[in-house]
């Protein structure tokens, strides 16, 4: 076994010692912080839902439909955005923990019932769960572009290199400090295995880079 592979192996054993194992390796740096989860909720209706109605009776709503088709309605504890359409499919997004979209739900359905309408059996499917991170390396984006499959890199366009990584099946924009931004997973779990994988590849491949002599002007906000 090289020292890398018993460097990885040994990340992931102190990733299982841990009880926050999920948000931290084990030299005590944060694996990922999420900043959006969009799911999909649909529910039981015996006729379709009146979306006028609605926005006659709550406040916090917004209702326009020669602009969109749905009716958004905002929830602030837990902070999130409930889109709901007349056939009773529902969107829910801008929550930062999954074990809260079963909160926000039960506050959109009680808001609808306050309506007259009924609405019932809510079936919540998370979609995408979106986090951010940091690999603590620097990266060599032209270099990685060359030699990781299913990669972009177009800096006049966008300043991050686009992964598409395979099993598991998630997306990530690398920036050339070392941050990313992962999207397309439905788990947790499956957040954690692709950034592991990806620190390892990085390593790898060799596009570890220890100083830049230029770094990526990045309009985001991260820890």
């Amino acid at each position: 076994m090289s020292k890398q592979d018993f460097d990885i192996e040994v990340e992931n054993e102190k990733l299982e010692e841990r009880d926050d194992r999920e948000d931290y390796d084990y030299e005590g740096n944060p694996l990922y912080k999420i900043v959006n989860i969009v799911g999909t909720v649909e529910v039981e209706i015996s006729k379709e839902i009146d979306l006028t109605q609605i926005a006659r009776t709550q406040s916090d709503v917004e209702y326009n439909p020669e602009r969109f088709p749905g009716l958004i309605m905002r929830i602030e504890k837990p902070h999130a955005t409930g889109l709901i359409f007349s056939n009773g499919k529902m969107v829910v997004m801008g929550l930062k923990d999954v074990l809260e979209a079963d909160k926000v739900v039960k506050k959109i359905i009680k808001n609808i019932r306050k309506a007259g309408l009924d609405v019932r059996n809510p079936k919540i499917t998370p979609q995408n769960i979106v986090a951010t991170g940091d690999l603590h390396v620097n990266i060599d984006l032209n270099m990685a572009v060359m030699i990781l499959v299913n990669s972009m890199y177009e800096p006049e366009v966008f300043p991050g290199l686009i992964y598409k990584m395979h099993n598991p099946n998630v997306v990530f924009n690398i920036f050339s400090t070392g941050r990313f931004v992962c999207l397309g997973a439905k788990e947790k779990e499956t957040i954690k295995e692709g950034i592991l994988k990806l620190k390892k590849q990085v390593h790898e491949i060799g596009v570890v880079r220890k100083n830049l002599d230029s770094i990526d002007n990045e309009n985001m906000s991260f820890y």
